[in-house]
């Protein structure tokens, strides 16, 4: 089983055409002529996902479930040859509508969001950032049932502006995801899971994220030489980071022994000058671009 996670950056439908891989805050992502290079980019989205060619597909960032259909029929299934009949983007609690979305070629078991998830109903401790009713998540944690595995999906708070506050706010949201995983299985060292996504880890470390390592888990992506494991280019700050992770249950990990990750940055702009490896004919210094993540995929011998 081949799967791929890949953050998208800000992919939104709007009447005919998507918005592009930018942000808008950036003064080079502005007005008419940034525009130009949106049907640009997500054709260097679609490239990417087809050169991963996974069999299950975890996307960040997308709005919803029309522009994840739009997406795969108009740019993706034209070029691939076997497409993704099963399509999920399921409402977070981003604000903007940017919401974790599954392509997968073989039908889930479950699908489950966890979006209205709060600090009493898991039992969680009070914190200083969440009131007791207040949803946790500030996108979401999609828990996705396969016949071989279940996948965690999470976005967690983006480190915009680092504080105390946003730091904190991932912490609870690990502590979140590792109660719903020992709430889902009786023996998590022998059940078979994967935590993958964009848990927001720049360039503090991974400190906030603590409860999901350790003996919890292993990080795939710690299978990597160190000076590989970076999956983000920042523009402001001119930093690479590894944001982007796979976190394995004990027992996934011990049957996938030989399993590496490997990171797709055909699609990052000629910023990021660490990629000193051929990218997509169309790329752009800043733009056009698939995203400013790369797509990290992993084939799994189940």
């Amino acid at each position: 089983m081949r799967l791929a996670s890949f953050n998208v950056q800000n992919m939104r439908l709007r009447g005919p055409s998507l918005d592009g891989a930018r942000d808008r805050d950036l003064p080079a992502d502005l007005g008419s002529a940034a525009k130009t290079l949106d049907s640009y980019d997500r054709d260097l989205t679609a490239d990417v996902l087809a050169e991963a060619d996974a069999d299950v597909v975890a996307l960040q960032e997308v709005f919803d479930q029309a522009t994840l259909d739009h997406f795969h029929d108009s740019l993706l299934a034209p070029r691939i040859t076997r497409p993704y009949p099963y399509r999920y983007c399921l409402p977070g609690n981003d604000g903007r509508g940017l919401d974790i979305a599954v392509m997968s070629r073989q039908a889930p078991l479950a699908i489950t969001s966890h979006a209205d998830l709060t600090p009493a109903r898991a039992g969680l401790p009070p914190a200083n950032v969440l009131g007791p009713e207040i949803p946790i998540f500030r996108r979401d944690c999609l828990e996705v049932t396969l016949s071989a595995l279940t996948l965690f999906i999470c976005h967690f708070k983006a480190p915009y502006p680092e504080n105390a506050r946003t730091s904190e706010i991932r912490h609870f949201e690990a502590l979140a995801v590792r109660q719903i995983i020992e709430s889902r299985f009786a023996d998590t060292d022998s059940a078979m899971w994967l935590v993958l996504g964009d848990l927001n880890e720049g360039r503090s470390g991974h400190n906030n994220i603590a409860p999901l390592r350790g003996r919890f888990s292993t990080d795939l992506m710690a299978r990597l030489p160190t000076h590989e494991r970076w999956s983000y280019y920042g523009n402001e700050g001119n930093f690479y980071a590894a944001p982007d992770v796979m976190l394995a249950s004990p027992a996934l990990a011990a049957r996938c022994p030989d399993a590496v990750p490997r990171l797709i940055r055909l699609g990052l702009g000629y910023e990021a000058t660490r990629h000193r490896g051929p990218r997509l004919d169309t790329v752009g210094k800043h733009r056009p671009h698939a995203s400013d993540h790369a797509a990290v995929v992993i084939d799994l011998p189940l």
